[in-house]
């Protein structure tokens, strides 16, 4: 899978090496995409990483439709994460998610981001539909669906994460 390019991010795919050496630690982390990594760039741990890890070790299909790493490229640096829950399903729906570092909130680069996975997984003719899942109050990230056109069009009661909200960019 090649890079996503935006004005201000490169979004690299991960793979199985990417993330094995994400899991390992910043440093091995920094070593391996020779790059500097922003302190405290995700706030969701290793667990991600892992869980995408094991997704791309088991099936080829699933290469390009997890983990990505923003690259802020006027300093050559990690700054956050994203991605994908995997390939589209069989109705063409495919899910996004995306965190952007502390030091680097406002500044647009969270919308900048979302919409370079969009247009990435547009060039999949099978997507139909785009999904994004946020807390159920309005914040950051809903802003962030809302300028990428998305519309909220579910209240969802999860067992984890309490009352969240489905929003869906659906495709002409």
């Amino acid at each position: 899978m090649k890079s996503v390019e935006t004005k201000h991010l490169k979004l690299i795919p991960c793979n199985p090496d990417i993330l094995k050496s994400a899991i390992q630690g910043d440093e091995d982390l920094a070593k391996f995409l020779q790059v500097t990594v922003q302190e405290a760039w995700t706030e969701f741990g290793t667990g991600p990483l892992q869980y995408s890890f094991d997704k791309l070790t088991k099936s080829e299909e699933e290469k390009g439709w997890w983990s990505y790493f923003p690259i802020y490229k006027p300093e050559n640096k990690l700054i956050g994460s994203g991605g994908y829950k995997g390939k589209p399903t069989t109705e063409g729906v495919v899910e996004i998610g995306y965190e952007i570092a502390l030091p680097y909130r406002n500044r647009g680069l969270a919308t900048e981001m979302a919409k370079g996975l969009i247009e990435n997984a547009l060039k999949d003719k099978s997507v139909k539909t785009i999904i994004a899942h946020t807390l159920a109050e309005d914040n950051p990230s809903t802003k962030v669906l809302q300028k990428c056109g998305f519309e909220k069009v579910q209240e969802i009661n999860d067992p984890e994460d309490g009352l969240i909200w489905k929003w869906e960019l659906n495709i002409k």
